[in-house]
């Protein structure tokens, strides 16, 4: 059976990841642990989850002509992901993201965009037939908006559906939002987006402020406790997970890829969450970013992995 086509559009990293027992606070210095290197970058990572769930992935992106960007296409031809739409950049250097990760799995990073400041709309011009075939498009914001914003126009103008993840949050223009078909922030980047704030202002009330300005759904993930969706001003919370948390890295990323997919493929939209929340769980057990994507039959049942499959949803021992 066919395969969903998913078509990621964003940004390609190498994550520099140290662990330490907290995260520094402005001034401090903490002697850190354990130090990898790992391929990352939301982009990348949600071509990674999405091909990891099943799906025939194509990635558009920009990398430098250097060892990282090299290492990165490399890596995601491994995967199976079509890498012929990642521009590299002579004399710019590739994206790269520090990682600080603490004891208690939560953690900071700080990003050099690099080469993913390159990717233009012309670029997205350039593959609009793949656009055009594909089942679903996920884009991210590590990429330049008006990026972004040619990207949902060509998907409109072929109504092919769009999963916008609004991260790192800034505040958006109604044009773009008003052709997204489903938007997936997290509780902090949904208040940047409604202009609320986070604090004083409850789930259900910033899900119900961004349905008024998207075409479709609103996601807003919530870690360990799952995810609450809306459409049409009515919501509903999917509980998530507890699991022992290793690492956060990544998590969001493995939720979008597993959640394209799964939409792709048929399934109704909570249980499409439902996997979703299941993936990202899985994820933040184990450190890094894309190492730590796990693959469709540790998500599923293996007599379900097909098209409009399910999986078990019982807790994670």
């Amino acid at each position: 059976m066919r395969k969903p086509k998913i078509v990621v559009i964003g940004s390609s990293n190498t994550d520099m990841i140290l662990k330490l027992s907290h995260i520094p606070g402005p001034g401090e210095t903490v002697l850190g642990g354990e130090f990898s290197i790992a391929q990352g970058g939301k982009g990348a990572n949600q071509a990674v989850a999405s091909a990891r769930a099943g799906g025939d992935v194509v990635f558009i992106s920009c990398v430098g002509d250097d060892q990282f960007g090299k290492k990165a296409i490399e890596k995601l031809g491994d995967e199976g992901i079509e890498t012929s739409y990642i521009k590299v950049i002579r004399d710019v250097a590739s994206g790269i993201a520090m990682i600080n990760v603490a004891e208690s799995g939560e953690n900071s990073i700080s990003v050099a965009p690099g080469a993913n400041s390159y990717l233009l709309p012309a670029d997205i011009q350039v593959a609009e037939d793949v656009v055009k075939m594909a089942d679903v498009i996920l884009i991210q914001l590590e990429i330049p908006v008006e990026t972004v914003l040619k990207a949902v126009k060509i998907a409109r103008k072929f109504n092919v559906p769009v999963i916008l993840n609004p991260a790192p949050a800034c505040a958006l223009s109604d044009e773009l939002l008003s052709n997204i078909d489903i938007i997936t922030p997290n509780e902090n980047e949904a208040a940047v987006i409604a202009g609320m704030e986070p604090v004083s202002s409850s789930i259900p009330d910033l899900a119900v402020c961004l349905c008024k300005k998207v075409s479709g759904t609103v996601i807003i993930t919530l870690g360990k406790d799952g995810a609450y969706y809306c459409q049409n001003d009515v919501g509903r919370q999917i509980d998530g997970y507890k699991v022992n948390v290793v690492d956060t890295t990544a998590a969001g990323d493995t939720f979008n890829g597993y959640l394209a997919v799964s939409l792709a493929s048929g399934n109704r939209l909570e249980d499409a969450i439902r996997i979703a929340n299941k993936a990202a769980s899985l994820s933040v057990m184990r450190l890094g970013a894309q190492p730590s994507i796990p693959y469709l039959d540790e998500v599923v049942e293996k007599s379900t992995i097909g098209r409009n499959y399910d999986t078990d949803l019982g807790k994670i021992k």
